[in-house]
């Protein structure tokens, strides 16, 4: 009889350890990865992302689920991955890839954190409203690539003095098309005066 009891009780937990081991996953934060990026582009910076996430203490699948999100170039999909992300209790919104991202998030939420990274000015396309001190829910990095636009045009014009035509390339398909059309064109006017 005894042994009975042993084999019911051993039955029993056996049968409850995969809904423990499911309440444990289901308490690790979850980070989602929303780019308007390729997933092949974002499948190049996984692992510096992660070599990030181990430094500060988390690793991905031991205390920390990250779930990666692209919608290879259709924007108008952003704010439905965000609005998923943010009904499934994620614990912040890593906005890569452009402005519009970390736009969709912004308009998303005001209370989960958002970390953004953009070539673009931040404070320009409406991010933050001041880059000295993040305010709000939202912080991030830029690298203002396209406050550079001034500059390449200048040393393109130094490298090949008196050329008045210059052609510029831009992928209409990146979020952020029309503003570095935009500083082109600026940098264009600064440029032949």
């Amino acid at each position: 009889m005894m042994r009975r009891r042993e084999f019911i009780t051993l039955l029993g937990g056996a049968a409850a350890w995969p809904l423990a081991v499911g309440a444990q996953q289901a308490a690790m934060p979850l980070v989602g990865f929303v780019t308007g990026l390729s997933s092949n582009y974002v499948a190049g910076r996984k692992p510096a992302f992660r070599q990030g996430l181990r430094e500060v203490g988390y690793v991905e699948g031991q205390n920390v689920v990250v779930e990666y999100h692209s919608v290879e170039g259709q924007s108008g999909r952003l704010s439905g991955v965000v609005t998923d992300l943010i009904e499934r209790k994620v614990a912040v919104i890593v906005a890569v890839g452009g402005t519009d991202p970390a736009k969709a998030a912004k308009a998303a939420t005001t209370t989960i954190p958002i970390v953004f990274i953009s070539a673009a000015d931040p404070l320009g396309a409406g991010i933050v409203t001041r880059l000295n001190r993040p305010e709000g829910n939202i912080t991030g990095i830029s690298i203002l690539g396209t406050s550079l636009e001034a500059k390449r045009l200048g040393l393109l014009h130094d490298i090949v003095p008196g050329t008045s035509t210059i052609g510029v390339l831009v992928n209409p398909g990146f979020s952020d098309a029309d503003l570095e059309l935009r500083e082109v064109e600026q940098a264009a006017g600064v440029v032949k005066r």
